[in-house]
């Protein structure tokens, strides 16, 4: 699914317009959408108590619209313009319609939209908060927000993109067209292909075989989970390349690092608990000419170096400390600069570059780059970044043909079912006790919502 800045989501609206549909058209059909939703979620209609708070520009427009829609529909409906002299509203609401503000604001805020932004967050305490097209400002905090044609980049990205709510993505009848973006959003669908039902007469060795190095004295731990999370995502065959193979699943085969063999080997990954070794990563991803994932201790080693992939099968898997030394930084990447750092990183280097956190990004070679939209701070835990190359290297083993189309993809849905696994393991373990390898076993419950 595209996802647009403001100022594109603009563009694509003033094409719209002068193509033929009018602007009061699409305001009225952002609207109706709106108003849709509400239908859906919030039954019975006649039960509720609506505020709706309007800007002075088109969001607040679509506002209008909302309250023009439901007003003989619901129990009771107040409309607070923003121009409008502060007076008492509906402290009883059970829905609050946040219209102030769309892609066009511009911050600071203070003055009346700031109190009003107040007054929706701290004021109803029975509400649900819907927003149209954003939460103000990215202020609001929303329980659901209502965006039209696509989602916008501010709504995923920002430090504050927690205060969307969950996100309904309308149709209001932008040409496709127009909605022009390198960057996407990720979604389950996606990813079927790659999970159709295996033949019969399969066999351990259609499905690849994949090679894990690291595990350094001490440190076998990271290189046992990620070949586990390897087979648990499919890989036929999966051997460890370690110091220390006493932790190892009895499914795992094992190399030792001194005298690592490449022979039938579809995918390498380098890195969990290896510890810094420039010799040997240099010397694997020379003659390596299969993918690889290369992640962890792998990383620091090829720092400050002129490293440069094969392109998307050469995968990257750094969070923003590592991106940091990647770049020859003394500090972490910051959070405003991940997307742009992550697409020229990618572009420059020839790798497909996996940058995790909030939002994990996947940014490739030709300069697209996708959002991860899965994840839970649960995951903030030693052993999940082990467990994502292993993914990552089990789902592309199974690649059919060994193209960048397919080894995207793979990397794409591996990130992603990581994340949602997280997710689930969250709600039943909590966000504290969730270990990095009970994401393994809610897995099945991720794939199953693909498939």
């Amino acid at each position: 699914m595209k996802v647009l800045t403001a100022q594109q989501m603009r563009e694509a609206d003033r094409q719209t317009i002068a193509s033929g549909t009018p602007a009061d058209v699409l305001m009225s059909r952002a609207g109706t959408k709106v108003v849709e939703f509400i239908e859906s979620e919030f039954t019975p209609l006649g039960r509720q108590r609506v505020v709706i708070f309007c800007g002075s520009g088109n969001n607040g427009g679509d506002g209008v619209v909302v309250g023009r829609l439901l007003k003989t529909r619901v129990a009771s409906l107040q409309i607070v313009r923003i121009t409008d002299t502060p007076g008492p509203v509906d402290r009883d609401a059970t829905i609050v319609i946040d219209a102030l503000l769309g892609t066009g604001f511009r911050e600071p805020l203070d003055g009346r939209y700031a109190e009003v932004i107040a007054t929706i967050n701290g004021q109803f305490p029975r509400a649900k908060v819907v927003a149209v097209d954003m939460p103000s400002a990215m202020q609001v905090r929303a329980d659901f927000t209502v965006t039209f044609a696509a989602p916008k980049a501010e709504m995923l990205l920002d430090p504050r993109a927690g205060n969307s709510g969950k996100l309904i993505v309308a149709d209001i009848g932008i040409p496709a067209e127009y909605l022009q973006s390198d960057l996407e959003l990720s979604e389950p669908r996606d990813f079927a292909p790659l999970f159709q039902p295996r033949k019969r007469d399969a066999n351990k060795g259609d499905y690849g075989h994949v090679l894990v190095v690291g595990g350094a004295p001490g440190k076998s731990g990271a290189v046992a989970m990620s070949g586990l999370a390897a087979l648990r995502m499919g890989a036929g065959l999966v051997t460890v390349a370690c110091a220390d193979s006493s932790r190892l699943a009895p499914e795992l085969m094992t190399q030792s690092l001194d005298a690592i063999r490449l022979e039938r080997i579809t995918v390498l990954a380098i890195g969990p608990g290896l510890g810094m070794n420039r010799e040997l990563v240099s010397t694997l991803t020379s003659v390596a000419e299969i993918p690889t994932v290369i992640d962890a201790d792998a990383l620091n080693s090829i720092a400050g170096t002129d490293f440069r992939g094969r392109g998307t099968g050469t995968v990257l898997t750094p969070h923003p400390g590592e991106m940091g030394r990647l770049l020859g930084l003394t500090a972490a990447v910051k959070p405003e600069a991940r997307l742009s750092t992550a697409r020229q990183f990618a572009i420059d280097r020839n790798v497909c570059l996996v940058l995790k956190g909030f939002r994990t990004l996947i940014a490739f070679p030709d300069g697209k780059v996708w959002i991860n939209p899965t994840g839970s701070p649960a995951m903030a835990k030693g052993g999940t970044g082990d467990v994502l190359t292993g993914l990552i290297a089990g789902l592309i083993a199974q690649a059919v043909e060994q193209v960048p189309a397919e080894i995207g993809l793979a990397v794409r849905a591996a990130v992603w079912l990581h994340g949602r696994a997280g997710e689930l393991a969250a709600e039943e373990l909590t966000e504290k006790c969730v270990l990095a390898t009970d994401l393994l076993t809610y897995l099945p419950r991720a794939i199953r919502e693909i498939v």
